[in-house]
């Protein structure tokens, strides 16, 4: 079968760039030759996605995040100290998206003329080698809004989507590993997104502020990048009434190929892919039963969070680069799902929700 067009709804481009000091303008193999020797983070010389890895891919259009966590004192987890500080790592990410529009290698999306014309752009029949990457920008964490004033100035720049949290305790709500319900300062954030109709990222959400959003919030909601609880028992993924309540919201969730979050009992710095027996397939089991609780292929897709803060030695054993997601559609086809029902998971699905939300 043909290389079919993909979407990805999650990728750290940006921090890549700028923690990792990655130039992600060369081949994933050029990046790993620099990294070799280099011991200051556990994925050195073992890099995924850069810009031509995606072109091979066929992945035209991705969600791209800033991230920049605010950590109180006491707080273990990586981050800054302030929100002012956060706010300005925020920055220079979009700083750096805005270096690789100028040169041609990216092309924000903020509305859905901008989203026709890149899918006109991929599917025009000729080599992928020189066309932009299409990105809509989306924010993991809102720790960095110093105040909610801050939310529509990220509008205006281009930001289109909001994570209230990341991992742990946040300033607007609780995430990964804690608990606690929306604060003040989230349920104003929440309203002002609703406001300017903003994308709304359950990813990452606690389960009390995640049932908080359900009630509160009135727009377009997603979930980038999430799994099944069904298969890993852990808070960071979503439980089976989770995922029926969200497609109930005609929400769209990702699929990601963090091994920790595809197998149970992975144990980081320790576990291997191949140990685990973490493949490609595990994917394809959360994306099937994601449809199976819809009972249709219009709630499943992909949001692969590869290279975030992980590469090689903590992904399917399968995959070499970002370009092996192609694997997938091969992998349902061989399952039974129709040519109509891959398209949905590759790309259609995240389309039709940013046509109806941008």
């Amino acid at each position: 079968m043909s290389k079919p067009f993909i979407v990805d709804a999650h990728l750290d481009l940006s921090m890549n760039a700028l923690e990792w000091n990655r130039d992600l303008r060369v081949s994933v193999q050029e990046i790993n030759r620099r990294e070799i020797g280099m011991t200051d983070k556990p994925d050195r010389a073992k890099a995924t996605t850069t810009l031509p890895e995606l072109r091979k891919g066929n992945i035209g259009l991705v969600v791209a995040t800033q991230i920049g966590r605010y950590v109180a004192p006491d707080n273990p987890l990586p981050g800054w100290a302030s929100p002012e500080q956060a706010w300005a790592q925020t920055q220079g990410q979009l700083a750096w998206y805005k270096a690789m529009e100028e040169e041609g290698q990216m092309a924000m999306i903020t509305n859905t003329a901008e989203l026709d014309a890149l899918l006109a752009l991929w599917n025009n029949g000729e080599p992928n080698d020189n066309k932009p990457i299409g990105y809509v920008l989306s924010l993991e964490g809102a720790d960095s809004f110093v105040t909610v004033k801050h939310l529509e100035r990220a509008y205006n720049y281009g930001l289109r989507a909001v994570g209230p949290a990341h991992y742990g305790p946040g300033r607007h709500a609780n995430g990964t590993d804690s608990t606690g319900h929306l604060n003040k300062m989230g349920i104003e954030l929440l309203s002002e997104m609703d406001r300017l109709n903003m994308i709304l990222d359950v990813t990452h959400l606690c389960d009390d502020a995640f049932w908080d959003a359900m009630k509160l919030y009135k727009g377009n909601m997603w979930a980038s990048h999430n799994n099944c609880r069904k298969f890993v028992d852990h808070n960071r993924q979503f439980s089976d009434d989770m995922i029926k309540a969200l497609i109930e919201r005609d929400a769209v969730i990702g699929i990601a190929l963090d091994a920790w979050m595809m197998v149970p009992n992975w144990v980081r710095g320790v576990s291997t892919p191949k140990g685990m027996n973490c493949s490609l397939e595990i994917m394809a089991n959360n994306i099937d039963h994601v449809c199976q609780l819809a009972g249709n292929t219009k709630h499943a897709a992909i949001g692969s969070d590869l290279d975030g803060a992980f590469g090689t030695e903590q992904c399917p054993y399968d995959l070499e680069t970002i370009a092996d997601i192609q694997k997938i559609p091969v992998i349902l086809k061989n399952r039974g799902y129709s040519d109509t029902d891959i398209e949905n998971i590759a790309s259609g699905n995240w389309i039709r929700f940013m046509r109806n939300a941008l």
